[in-house]
């Protein structure tokens, strides 16, 4: 099910919140999707903007298009297309649990802006072992051949 931003209230401390662009979308995400169901709650998929997308490379599926796609896994209770940074996303939405990858401990875990939004309104940060692919690597990838 795919929420507006007003509808995120209803949902505090009832999901687990993954986030990211998810563009390209690889087996690395279902891992995490199914890593972050496991935990037992509802599953919310909190999907980055285009332009923040674009920072990291060119957009290969509009945001829009994305939340479609990643609406239809079984792992996915809801899904939310983000206008604003995560951290306001966590500050609406007060999910139980906030999953990221183990790839964001080699980068210091997640910024600290989050980690104060996670701390003040008691979010539980966890990182889950599941990175098997990289959307930037395989745009590389595509960009060498």
């Amino acid at each position: 099910m795919i929420v507006a931003w007003s509808e995120l209230p209803q949902l505090a401390g009832k999901v687990v919140m993954v986030d990211g662009s998810f563009d390209p979308l690889h087996e690395g995400h279902i891992a995490y999707f199914d890593a972050a169901a496991q935990l037992g709650e509802p599953v919310l998929c909190n999907i980055s903007s285009d332009e923040w997308t674009s920072r990291k490379h060119p957009v290969l599926l509009p945001q829009e298009s994305r939340a479609k796609v990643i609406d239809v896994i079984r792992f996915i209770s809801y899904v939310h297309s983000a206008r604003g940074s995560t951290r306001d996303v966590l500050e609406q939405l007060r999910p139980h649990i906030y999953v990221k990858g183990y790839d964001w401990l080699a980068r210091g875990g997640v910024p600290p802006e989050e980690v104060e939004v996670c701390a003040r309104l008691s979010i539980e940060v966890r990182y889950v072992d599941t990175v098997l692919n990289s959307s930037t690597r395989l745009i590389e990838r595509m960009r060498s051949r």
